[in-house]
């Protein structure tokens, strides 16, 4: 059971936040107001749910103490009412407890997403075309912003390598879940005999880090120009728009040719690399967790095979999940539906925190 004094805690402090809003230093500071802001929607959830449980034990309290003096049919109402109760308290002392664990500082941060085609030639880049089509599908439904970062097609369709950012509400705690190896089974277009071929794409979803997470030196930079160029390595730039960024202490390259500004692919080689170094520190943090964890949820690194995604079968395979979870209709996830997918990982995430 959840002690009555952090559930008080919560309260007190969501109403000294309602205060703080109020006061005109913050009222007219706006990032005060807007972290203040985050807080009470969070604080708000919690005493809602917070009041749900309080309001099922006092009923449950007060339909124990009428059971014992109430006789005959009475009594029977009363004791089916208790029941009801007595069902429904344990899940919304559940949905307190998840809701109060602590959440990622890095779940509400816009993301960038990198998606690079793996073994299987021009069929892997297919695949990471079909790929995109997933998440701007999946993006669109929730309303959130993509960008083309950087992309290089390739020689039959599709993409080598694409670069995207996504911004919205809560892209990374939501999107972190698709880092890692996706695998294709099915006929490729190019395949005469009919064959299946197995082929692979890796996803990367990086939380997008503002200049306050990560500091870059400039001295610590190397950049270099030159032209853009498309398919077969031809030219598509007359000027020297494209940018190349080495970030000397760690080794780490960014490139960024998408636009046809000079700066503005700077700009955005930069938000890159700067997501790039954020992961890189999240990572070291992450490995302190426990193998049990990793095992369930999956740790991110690009040599985990995630996700099945099979033709002839008509079906996504999640590999991190069991039972019901597991699988589901390859059509609707290519449509974008990943929500449940997302969720029966988050579930398992969260179980796993509760009981360690």
């Amino acid at each position: 059971m959840i002690p009555e004094e952090t559930l008080n805690d919560i309260k007190a402090r969501h109403a000294e936040v309602e205060r703080l809003m109020a006061t005109p230093e913050v009222a007219t500071d706006p990032t005060q107001l807007a972290d203040l802001g985050r807080e009470h929607s969070e604080l708000t959830d919690l005493k809602a749910k917070i009041e749900t449980v309080e309001a099922l034990r006092q009923e449950a309290e007060d339909l124990r103490e009428m059971a014992e003096i109430e006789e005959g049919e009475m009594a029977d109402l009363v004791a089916a009412d208790l029941e009801r109760v007595e069902a429904k308290l344990p899940k919304a002392e559940e949905a307190l407890r998840l809701a109060l664990i602590p959440k990622d500082p890095a779940d509400a941060k816009d993301a960038i997403l990198e998606i690079r085609a793996g073994t299987g030639g021009d069929e892997a880049s297919l695949f990471t075309g079909d790929l995109l089509r997933l998440y701007t599908r999946f993006a669109e439904q929730r309303g959130w912003k993509i960008e083309m970062m950087d992309a290089t097609e390739g020689a039959q369709g599709g993409f080598k390598e694409i670069t995207l950012s996504v911004k919205g509400p809560e892209v990374f705690g939501t999107m972190k879940y698709e880092s890692g190896v996706h695998r294709v089974q099915r006929v490729p277009a190019t395949e005469s005999q009919g064959r299946i071929h197995t082929s692979a794409a890796t996803v990367a979803v990086l939380p997008e880090a503002e200049e306050v997470d990560i500091d870059i030196h400039p001295n610590d930079l190397e950049i270099d120009v030159y032209r853009s160029s498309g398919p077969g390595g031809q030219s598509v730039n007359t000027t020297d728009s494209a940018v190349r960024i080495t970030h000397k202490p760690t080794g780490l390259v960014v490139t960024c040719q998408d636009e046809k500004s000079q700066h503005k692919n700077k700009d955005k080689a930069l938000r890159v690399l700067r997501s790039r170094l954020y992961q890189a520190e999240l990572d070291k943090i992450n490995a302190e967790r426990s193998e049990q964890r990793r095992a369930l949820v999956g740790s991110g690194d690009r040599s985990e095979k995630i996700r099945t995604y099979n033709y002839p079968q008509s079906r996504v395979t999640d590999h991190r999940l069991t039972g019901d979870d597991k699988n589901h209709a390859l059509q609707d996830v290519l449509n974008g539906d990943l929500d449940a997918i997302i969720t029966a990982l988050r579930m398992a995430e969260n179980a796993e925190r509760l009981s360690g």
